[in-house]
């Protein structure tokens, strides 16, 4: 780094974060707005690049920006206590939750489809049961049929 700051195209080669993804973190309040040298080219400092790095990690693990933006308030707080444990581990024990949702969610697709595909393959229905099973209103259905 110069005593300039980071160019966009550095914090993006550093984050391995998308330009575009690095303006509009800064137009929603993820990252603070950059100084920019001459009033023109944006100028990071080395705790934007820890920051990004942050919000890409998290981002990566599923978390909503808005989920994100207060894992950002928690790891901010000058001293974990218990409460900011506690808040934090609230987050992502729903977040948790959240995941093993949706896996059994794609279970249920799989088995699913993969029923379908097993009958179609055999060749003995009269229709393609794999437009009966797209026909029907959900994968609950689908699984009953």
């Amino acid at each position: 780094m110069t005593s300039a700051g980071i160019a966009i195209g550095e914090l993006s080669r550093r984050t391995q974060c998308n330009i575009e993804t690095i303006r509009y973190y800064e137009r929603i309040g993820l990252l603070p707005r950059p100084h920019r040298s001459g009033g023109r080219f944006r100028r990071y400092k080395s705790d934007d690049v820890a920051r990004l790095r942050f919000i890409r990690r998290a981002r990566q693990l599923g978390f909503t920006l808005d989920e994100v933006r207060v894992l950002m308030r928690l790891a901010g707080t000058a001293d974990t206590d218990d409460h900011t444990r506690a808040e934090a581990r609230r987050l992502v024990a729903t977040h948790v939750a959240d995941i093993r949702a949706k896996i059994a969610d794609l279970q249920a697709m799989d088995c699913v489809l993969s029923a379908a595909i097993c009958e179609c393959e055999t060749g003995q229905q009269p229709r393609c049961p794999l437009i009966e099973v797209l026909s029907r209103d959900s994968v609950e259905e689908a699984a009953n049929a």
